[in-house]
This record gives C-alpha cells, sequence and structure tokens, in this order.
C-alpha cells in the first residue's frame, strides 16, 4: 500500500487561512445594521410604521419660508428646492426609521461587506429605471460617486474620497474598496444618491441650475415656479412602487411646495387653508395661536408625536479660545446665571424641558445613569476628566426658583468665579489683571436676541458686562467658520447613531482648524478617544457605552450652557389627511401620510 506524506507546517498555514478566509468572508444581504444585525428578516413586506393599504391619490399642499433659486440639491451653490432630495434622487439602500441606524435594498438587490468593513459590494436590481426610461447601471452608480466626490457638498467629497479603487464585477454589481478605519462608511455609501450619467455627463454640476431634475425616485417634477413654487406629480410608471421598503409610501399624486416671505405669512396662509400641514416650532404660537375657527371646528386637527431620538442641543457656546473663557470654572460659574426656569415660564408658556446631555432623551444619554463598567474602563486613562457626580448619572443641570432674581444661584456664580481669581469691585466684575469682565453675544434672530436679553440682565446682577450683536444670516455664518466670537448660539442635532460627524463637532484638530462645528474650540484627548472608540465599536452595548461616556466628558467640561428642546413634535394638519397609527422612532414621516376624500 503506497502511504501519501504530507508536511505538517504548510498543511497548517493551509487550514489557517481557509480559516481566516471563511472567518471573513461575506454573502449578499438584504440589509444592513451600523451594529448587530437589521431588524427587518429577509423577505419583509413592509415597515411597521407605514399603512401597506394607504389609498394612492389626492395632493399634499406644504409650505416653506424663504425662497430657492436651484433645482440641484447635490451642492453647495445656491438655495436648493425643498423635495428634490427626498421624491427625485433615490439611493442604493432606504434606510429604516424604525432602528438607529439600518439599511435595506432599494436601488440595490443586495449589499455585501467584508467583516472589517473594508470594503462593500452592491447588486443592483435589474428593473430600476430612471423617469425617463432609462435603466439605472454600474456606470450610473460609479458616475454619481465621481461627481460627488468631485463636485458635490462638502460631506459628499470627504466621505466619498475614502473611496481607494471601484470595481464592477459584473453590469450590475460595484464593489467600493475603501481606506479602512470606519465601520459606518458601507452605510454611507448605501445612502450615496444616485443620478443618471447620460443626463448630467457633460454639465457643469455644480452650477446652480433650474431646470427640471431627472431621478429615479417616484416623483417627477412638473411645475418650478423659480423662488415661488415647485409641484411634484407621481410618476405612474415608478418602478420600485412594490418594493417593501417603497410599500405604503408616498401615497399622494401630487406634492406641492409654496414659498412664503416670512414665518406669519405663512401662519396666515395655513389659517387661510392654503396649504395643509405644518410642523410648528414656535411655543407661543403652539400656545395661543391656534384658536381660529377652523381648529374649533375640527377642519384642522393638533397633535404631538412622540419620538426616541436625541433631543437638539441648544445651547450659548462658549469659545475657550477667549482667554475669558478658558477656565472651566468661569463657564461654569455663568451656567448657574442662566435662569431657565423664569424664562420658560414668561418667555415660553412652560412649554419646553430642559436640555440636560448632548443626547437627551435618548439611550445614548449619560443623564439619569450611572456609568457602566464598560464606560469607566474607557475613561479610566483620563482619571478626574469626569466628576462622580456626572458618572454616578446624579448630575442636573442648576435650578432656580423662577424669580429671575434667584441669589443662591447668584451666590454660587460668585464664588466659582472668585475661585478662578475673579472678584467684585463697586459692583462690577474683574479679571485677574483688574479689568472689567466684559463679553458680547453675538446672534442672528430675534428670537435669540429675546433669549440673550433675558440672559444678559442675570449676567449684569452679578456684575459681568455683556453686549449683544444681532447680525444678518451671512455675517453669523462667516464669523462662525472663522470663530470670531465669544459667545455664540448654536444647536447640535444628533441621531441614535452619531459617527463621523462627533469628530467635527468636538474633535481636538477642530480647534485650530476653521470650518468645523467645534464651535467652542474643545481640545481633549478624552473626548478624542471616546469618539475613537465610539466608530470601532462592532457591537451596540459596546456603541452605547462609549456614547454615552462622551457625553459625560462633554458635560463635564462646561462647554455650553444646554438651553431647551420641545419635549414632542407639534404638529397641525388638515381634516384630510391621515397617517399611520404606528409612529416611527423618528416621530412622523410624511411620506407615510395619504389623503382621506370623504372628510
Amino acid at each position: 500500500m503506497n502511504r501519501i506524506r504530507y508536511h505538517p507546517a504548510p498543511f497548517l498555514a493551509f487550514l489557517t487561512l481557509l480559516l481566516l478566509a471563511t472567518a471573513t468572508a461575506a454573502e449578499p444581504r438584504h440589509g444592513i445594521a451600523m451594529h448587530g444585525e437589521p431588524g427587518y428578516s429577509e423577505g419583509f413586506r413592509h415597515f411597521r410604521y407605514v399603512n401597506p393599504d394607504a389609498p394612492k391619490g389626492g395632493e399634499l399642499k406644504l409650505a416653506v419660508v424663504g425662497s430657492f433659486d436651484s433645482t440641484n440639491p447635490l451642492t453647495l451653490l445656491g438655495q436648493p428646492a425643498e423635495g428634490v432630495r427626498e421624491y427625485v434622487f433615490e439611493s442604493l439602500m432606504a434606510r429604516a426609521m424604525d432602528e438607529p441606524f439600518s439599511l435595506y435594498g432599494l436601488i440595490a438587490e443586495t449589499i455585501e461587506t467584508a467583516d472589517d468593513r473594508s470594503w462593500v459590494e452592491f447588486r443592483l436590481r435589474p428593473q430600476a429605471r430612471f423617469s425617463d426610461g432609462h435603466p439605472l447601471t454600474a456606470d450610473d452608480v460609479v458616475f454619481s460617486l465621481e461627481t460627488l466626490r468631485d463636485h458635490g457638498r462638502p460631506n459628499h467629497q470627504y466621505y466619498y474620497s475614502k473611496v481607494v479603487r471601484v470595481e464592477r464585477p459584473g453590469p450590475r454589481t460595484v464593489r467600493f474598496v475603501l481606506d479602512g478605519g470606519d465601520r459606518e462608511m458601507p452605510l454611507i455609501l448605501g445612502l450615496m444618491p444616485v443620478i443618471p450619467k447620460h443626463h448630467y455627463e457633460g454639465r457643469k454640476f455644480e452650477a446652480t441650475t433650474l431646470d427640471a431634475p431627472l431621478g429615479s425616485g417616484p416623483y417627477i417634477v412638473d411645475r418650478i415656479e423659480p423662488g415661488r413654487a415647485i409641484r411634484y406629480r407621481r410618476n405612474p410608471d415608478y418602478w420600485g412602487r412594490d418594493l417593501a421598503v417603497i410599500r405604503g409610501r408616498f401615497n399622494f399624486d401630487v406634492v406641492r411646495y409654496d414659498y412664503y416671505r416670512d414665518a406669519n405669512a405663512a401662519f396666515e396662509a395655513f389659517k387661510k387653508g392654503l396649504y395643509d400641514f405644518r410642523s410648528e416650532g414656535d411655543p407661543t404660537r403652539w400656545s395661543r395661536g391656534y384658536n381660529f375657527a377652523a381648529v374649533a371646528d375640527g377642519e384642522v386637527i393638533r397633535e404631538e408625536f412622540e419620538t426616541g431620538v436625541p433631543a437638539p442641543m441648544s445651547a450659548f457656546v462658549f469659545n475657550t479660545r477667549r482667554p475669558l473663557f478658558v477656565d472651566a470654572r468661569v463657564r461654569q460659574a455663568l451656567l448657574h446665571l442662566f435662569d431657565f426656569e423664569w424664562a420658560n415660564k414668561n418667555l415660553f408658556h412652560g412649554l419646553y424641558e430642559r436640555t440636560q446631555s448632548f443626547f437627551h432623551g435618548s439611550e445614548l444619554s449619560s443623564h439619569g445613569r450611572p456609568a457602566d463598567p464598560r464606560e469607566r474602563t474607557l475613561l479610566a486613562p483620563f482619571a478626574g476628566a469626569v466628576p462622580e457626580d456626572i458618572m454616578e448619572g446624579r448630575y442636573a443641570l442648576p435650578m432656580s426658583d423662577g424669580s429671575g432674581r434667584d441669589r443662591s444661584q447668584r451666590r454660587r456664580a460668585l464664588d466659582l468665579m472668585a475661585e478662578a481669581g475673579y472678584l467684585i469691585r463697586n459692583g462690577v466684575a474683574i479679571d485677574p489683571d483688574g479689568r472689567p469682565v466684559r463679553f458680547e453675544i453675538m446672534v442672528a434672530s430675534r428670537e435669540q436676541e429675546r433669549v440673550a436679553l433675558h440672559f444678559s440682565r442675570s449676567l449684569k446682577a452679578a456684575g459681568i458686562g455683556t453686549s449683544i450683536r444681532l447680525v444678518d444670516s451671512a455675517q453669523f455664518q462667516r464669523r462662525l467658520q472663522t470663530y470670531d466670537f465669544d459667545m455664540v448660539p448654536f444647536t447640535w442635532y444628533n441621531s441614535l447613531s452619531p459617527g463621523n460627524e462627533q469628530a467635527f463637532y468636538w474633535g481636538s484638530q477642530g480647534r485650530n482648524t476653521e470650518g468645523t462645528r467645534n464651535y467652542m474650540g474643545v481640545a481633549e484627548p478624552a473626548i478624542d478617544a471616546m469618539i475613537e472608540a465610539m466608530l470601532q465599536a462592532d457591537a451596540r452595548p459596546d456603541f452605547i457605552s462609549a456614547v454615552r461616556a462622551l457625553d459625560r466628558l462633554l458635560m463635564a467640561g462646561r462647554y455650553v450652557i444646554p438651553l431647551y428642546h420641545a419635549p414632542r413634535q407639534w404638529t397641525a394638519y388638515r381634516s384630510h389627511l391621515a397617517h399611520p397609527e404606528t409612529t416611527s422612532l423618528y416621530g412622523y414621516q410624511l411620506d407615510t401620510w395619504w389623503r382621506v376624500e370623504n372628510r
């Protein structure tokens, strides 16, 4: 008998490579989640927050304050018309609005990615078509990436430049090879808008235009009145109308946006029945403005929607690049001087809640929660960066007696100023060099000015001088971009799946690099480390712990004076509109509503 002899070392090496290949092998999937598995299984029929049997038809009339001079929402130039991105241009995948961050096939039939997400491959649906009937192919996807990378908005240019190589294994397959280190990139590419090569090739893409855009979405542009209105008509030949991610959505035959010169004119138009739905952001109007006849007789319905997403962080921002705000004790002192309770009662009819966290109201918030073992491990190298009351979830923002002249809060503020070397002399706060303490609050609207004036009165009572400068929106943006301010109101919006944008918000590079949203000028290694831990997390629990640790560091740094938020979404709409019984995690989704003709 002949014996087969082998050398064990090469065989073991081969076996190891085989096992590694098996471990990292991917397979085409119907969906992808940022962490863990997507919530909907393969073959699902529709999203849970839609009515799959919603009737089609009718018109939805909406209002926008302002104007527009372009129908291209994918570049920085011009003010784009509302609705183009949502109704005309589609992405490779569609986002499920009842999950933190999961995508399911739209233009792409499947998605495939490596375990380390160093590449991602999309297989396109054979039936995908643009609204002119032209097939949507891999060439269109590659053209879209290259065009948006080279001529699109800054966020597109930043993200799509991370694609180091594009491969086309077949006419309906595109593989993007990535530069690594960013687990979010396959999902970001899944949300890339796809534009038709045969239509946009050879055009100056970044230029403003009022031509009707061409896409693969459920609507086509039916009419454009420059600066005044834009009208969309549902495409009866829309290729994707039977897909699970589309079923129960885009139910109106016509969607129209009318533009109004200001908020008051828009509200008066709603009262007259000139449009159908409005999202209300003014607490005074929500409290007192909806007492007209159409509300009383049921023609207009007022409804509040709950959400599970973080509340926006609206705040007065300290520019720590300024000498006055370098010392955290000074920043904390001023935090004690903002009287939210008085402002909420006298300015906002008691309708607002105080924002206690950069991720307030969501599972990502550290407020009211003690740090778990994972958080403590992440923060261990940065001993003392987070006070124990914040680590234990006991910390809350100072609460006044609501009188507008709370002596205890003022006393606490003056004590903190004294610890930092600031004294009161003849009723005026004096810095360690003997100069009066004074700074400017820059605002861009009368509403911001009103809140700043309230704050300045409390500051004056503590001997601190302020000036309030109201500037136009263009100047406000320029000074924001160059960090040319002492204090400014600003709002950051966070999702349930924060990612790369967090480095843009709080990363150390933003202290000395213009154009980021690190307006406070924070440069803390601990914050950079938590952002990195968040971006590298594979499992949702690890991700949540990293975000909560980041939240604790941001609150501990006293970089802002958190303001307030509406606890729910305030809406008003005509009674001929209806919506699904189930609300998404992100609140109402207008593309799931429909018209009821017999109302």
